[in-house]
């Protein structure tokens, strides 16, 4: 038998309360759901508190070390959160009316996206549309938006599912090789992707545990070269500043190193490996009418990136690598 929630009447000052308890519940931690709410633990901790006493159940479970949700717990969270959402929608519904963009836009992005499409755009987004607030949780693992509660993503276009809707944003991108020139000083350069088998190469560690195959593709012809080196670590930023310092041969997008090659502080090597496939994509669930604060962010990112250069000589191996499955090592950049 199902337990019943019994009150008396809904009392207004209830729907915070509830708003509360359910961001504790998607952190698990009272201590980050009250930085993002704007209050301090022990006030969250008590609001919830009184939420429990007015309800006459416990819907946390609290230890020195995490916070979990009771069965009871689970069972309010589940109806609450499709109240909230009705509610969430409602005032977006009033936003729209006014035509005015505004609210939370949280979107779920790759370290690296947020990097190549963003970083140098926020201060001309804020100013354009002050109403949003724009929240980004920058993973490199593939997660539910829906669950996640996040309105859009930004990934690679071949690591998407079927079921989203997905628009381009940025252009076809380029997987590049390179190095500081005080490592190749006294070495000779690599000519092809197998004589970086006689090299220093910094690797990168992929969400999925496995090393990124090194990818190349030239008249056809197609290669994932696995390649051994001194560092290994899953953080884009730190194996290029490691191949500023010298410590090895490395790869990752252009977009990342592009100022690099024109100042001289990095060398390109095997450019005519190089190869091109489509780039990121901006993605949603499929649903009959889009936020106007998504559609205007969307607007913005299109606006803001054209393609970005890409030789001829690059562009002819670029049907290559996608007649093939796609790489796990993009899937999870």
């Amino acid at each position: 038998m199902k337990p019943v929630f019994i009150m008396a009447a809904m009392s207004p000052d209830l729907l915070p309360a509830i708003a509360a308890f359910a961001r504790v519940a998607h952190h698990a931690s009272f201590t980050r759901a009250a930085q993002e709410l704007g209050l301090s633990p022990s006030a969250l901790s008590q609001t919830v508190r009184t939420l429990e006493q007015k309800l006459g159940v416990r819907l946390l479970d609290r230890t020195t070390r995490r916070v979990g949700v009771t069965e009871l717990g689970q069972q309010f969270l589940a109806g609450a959160q499709k109240g909230l959402a009705a509610l969430a929608q409602a005032v977006e519904g009033i936003d729209e009316a006014r035509d005015k963009p505004a609210g939370l836009l949280r979107l779920n992005v790759s370290r690296v996206a947020a990097e190549l499409l963003f970083f140098p755009h926020f201060g001309a987004f804020a100013n354009a549309y002050p109403d949003i607030t724009l929240e980004f949780v920058c993973d490199n693992r593939m997660v539910d938006l829906v669950e996640g509660g996040f309105d859009a993503g930004i990934r690679l276009g071949e690591s998407l599912a079927q079921d989203v809707v997905a628009v381009p944003v940025g252009g076809p991108l380029r997987m590049v090789t390179y190095a500081a020139p005080s490592y190749l000083k006294g070495r000779k350069p690599p000519r092809t992707p197998e004589d970086l088998r006689e090299h220093r190469c910094l690797n990168y560690r992929l969400t999925t545990g496995g090393l990124y195959r090194w990818e190349y593709a030239q008249d056809g012809r197609v290669l994932d070269v696995e390649l051994s080196g001194p560092l290994v670590s899953n953080d884009a930023d730190l194996l290029l500043a490691a191949a500023r310092s010298g410590a090895g041969i490395a790869t990752s997008f252009e977009g990342a190193v592009r100022e690099d090659f024109a100042s001289g502080r990095l060398v390109p090597l095997l450019e005519p490996w190089w190869p091109t496939f489509p780039g990121f994509y901006l993605y949603y669930p499929s649903r009959a009418q889009m936020p106007r604060k998504l559609r205007v962010f969307i607007d913005f990112l299109q606006a803001r990136h054209a393609p970005p250069p890409v030789s001829q000589r690059a562009v002819r191996p670029a049907s290559a690598p996608r007649s093939r499955p796609p790489s796990p090592a993009r899937r999870a950049k």
